[in-house]
């Protein structure tokens, strides 16, 4: 039975995030240093204009002169250059620990999601993973970039102009102090509801890219079923529901901007009224009284800001929780084992049962008590009808999905499979030395040619290259302007879907391995390219084993033995001629086929 597995990947905690950007941070110690000294000389710097001002409401009234003008504004002068000086260092300072910590953040996404089982991803869907790793990578290095800065300038202002309120008159520093129990109700009623509703913003801008990529991708589909507005109705749903809930954002943030401004019309207003009554009595003076007016007046700036800025940090903080949930899947697959096969080793599937259902307990079976040994250079076709289980037999064999019960194992003369080494289990790098997969699909990157057919192998010479494409009769290379130094893929020269199944088949032939397992890797050629394509496959396949996923019967005809699979089953095995003259499943297809 397969065990219940998350719909979603994982989130990961807000500690669990923090925890790991930790030792990010620590290896930046030293700039992190410098920038609170560079914040800590700004804030103080921008106390001098408040403490000028508040000296000549006291002293210009008193009979001082133009010394004392000169004086203030000279002191404003240099605080100003402290500032802008604080402002660059401080700015250069936070872009030497921002900008590498999500580099190396963006590096491990990707890293990571590299890693996850195609079974995973399957089952989540690819828009939540290409969600996480484009836009919460972008929205991570927006805040880094333009969001961050103003958070540790505004904290450190607030902080050094709260000190600076209680030293001009201690009294009026306890009025200032009735802000804090009303700024910290504000965040009370904020950060409870504010963690939800960004991470449900977050997920519902996940699932528009989904929506998005699958119309872009599914395009041909939708044109050929004249199916573009119920595809356009559903994606229409997911960013009406998006742009919802970012409206329900806005005003979320704006009820706390207005908590805010209350807080501040009703700490000034005191402030106002303890400084008239203390400059009644004597107790003060109207300058500093002034001064404190000012200091604390200059806190609603950077307060603001952080409110402002807090749902971005928030939106960031959710982000950040996406990403970090990548690399924490990745990182606690169960661990694959180095230990290689044995030589000439044989392919055992024994008692395979598989199911995409996340409940164990129903019935829903894809493969059903599959057994299969490939012998080395044996080559096997299985056929049978769509959701037959082929393609997911074919994944299992190739290490790519893990069965819910039963083994697929490399063996030594095709002994019992618990004598093997489990491919599932195999370092993915010793495991592609001995199985590699050639699918339906294939993707051809923006690069040369050589780079494209050397994937398997980057160290792979030109003349290897050129080798492993006369082996699957890739003429065509020769006909490039530059041969295999042409650029092709996105920005190069266009391949046809011939062209780019023969790069697959010669990356097989360049890596070498034990087994080849080609998932319809010929069905994409068409009528036209069948029979060229077909070729370059035999030719890829000699000497090694396979299992072919037989797009065609011409395929199948040719092979060792046969599979026939019905709903999960292997229902008729043997060679071609074999199950031609028992006139069973078989006999049927290739009836209809030849006919």
């Amino acid at each position: 039975m397969t065990a219940p597995t998350q719909t979603t990947l994982t989130i990961a905690s807000r500690r669990r995030s923090f925890a790991h950007l930790a030792p990010l941070l620590r290896r930046r110690a030293g700039w992190i240093v410098l920038l609170v000294l560079a914040g800590l000389a700004n804030a103080g710097a921008g106390l001098v204009g408040p403490w000028a001002i508040g000296r000549l409401v006291d002293e210009l009234p008193a009979g001082a002169g133009p010394e004392l003008v000169w004086t203030c504004a000279i002191a404003v002068a240099v605080a100003g250059i402290v500032m802008a000086a604080g402002t660059w260092i401080g700015a250069w300072a936070l872009a030497r620990i921002a900008m590498p910590v999500v580099a190396e953040l963006r590096t491990e996404v990707v890293g990571s999601a590299l890693t996850l089982e195609s079974q995973r991803i399957e089952r989540t869907g690819t828009g939540d993973l290409v969600s996480r790793v484009a836009d919460d990578s972008r929205k991570i290095g927006e805040a880094a970039g333009q969001v961050l800065p103003l958070v540790v300038e505004s904290l450190l202002v607030v902080v050094v102009s709260a000190f600076g309120l209680a030293a001009i008159d201690w009294r009026l520093g306890l009025v200032g102090l009735v802000a804090i129990p009303m700024y910290w109700l504000t965040l009370r009623w904020y950060l409870p509801r504010s963690e939800p509703i960004y991470k449900e913003e977050r997920a519902a801008f996940g699932r528009r890219a989904g929506r998005l990529l699958g119309g872009l991708t599914g395009s041909a589909t939708l044109r050929a079923y004249r199916a573009e507005a119920g595809e356009m109705r559903r994606i229409d749903s997911a960013s009406a529901h998006a742009r919802d809930l970012s409206i329900d954002v806005f005003r979320f943030v704006t009820r706390a901007f207005g908590r805010n401004n209350r807080a501040e019309a009703v700490v000034l207003s005191l402030l106002l009224a303890a400084g008239f009554v203390l400059v009644w009595f004597g107790e003060s003076t109207a300058g500093a009284v002034t001064t404190a007016a000012l200091v604390f007046h200059r806190l609603f700036n950077p307060i603001g800001a952080l409110v402002a800025l807090f749902d971005q940090v928030q939106s960031a903080g959710a982000s950040l929780t996406r990403m970090v949930g990548v690399i924490d899947e990745a990182a606690t697959a169960p661990s694959r084992s180095t230990q290689t096969a044995p030589a000439a080793p044989s392919l055992v599937l024994e008692n395979l049962w598989f199911s995409y259902d996340i409940d164990p307990d129903t019935d829903n079976h894809v493969l059903r008590g599959v057994n299969l040994n490939i012998a080395p250079g044996e080559h096997i076709a299985v056929v049978g009808t769509t959701g037959a289980g082929k393609s997911t037999l074919a994944k299992i064999a190739a290490g790519l999905s893990a069965p819910g019960h039963g083994w697929a194992r490399l063996t030594e003369g095709g002994a019992a499979s618990a004598n093997g080494v489990d491919v599932g289990a195999m370092d993915e790098s010793v495991l592609r030395r001995h199985i590699a997969m050639v699918a339906q699909e294939v993707h051809t990157f923006s690069g040369s040619l050589w780079d494209n057919v050397a994937l398997p192998r980057p160290d792979a010479t030109a003349e290897d290259v050129r080798n492993a494409l006369d082996v699957v009769g890739a003429g065509w290379a020769t006909s490039l302007p530059n041969g295999i130094d042409t650029l092709i893929g996105e920005g190069g020269v266009r391949l046809t879907a011939v062209q780019e199944q023969t790069i697959a088949l010669a990356r097989l032939v360049l890596a070498d391995p034990d087994f080849a397992i080609l998932d319809e890797a010929t069905a994409e050629a068409g009528s036209a390219g069948a029979h060229v394509l077909e070729a370059s496959a035999e030719a890829a396949l000699n000497g090694r084993g396979a299992l072919i996923v037989a797009h065609r019967l011409s395929q199948a005809e040719k092979a060792d033995r046969i599979l026939v699979m019905e709903h999960g089953r292997v229902v008729e095995e043997g060679a071609h001629a074999e199950l031609v003259r028992a006139g069973g499943r078989y006999a049927k297809l290739w009836e209809a086929w030849s006919g």
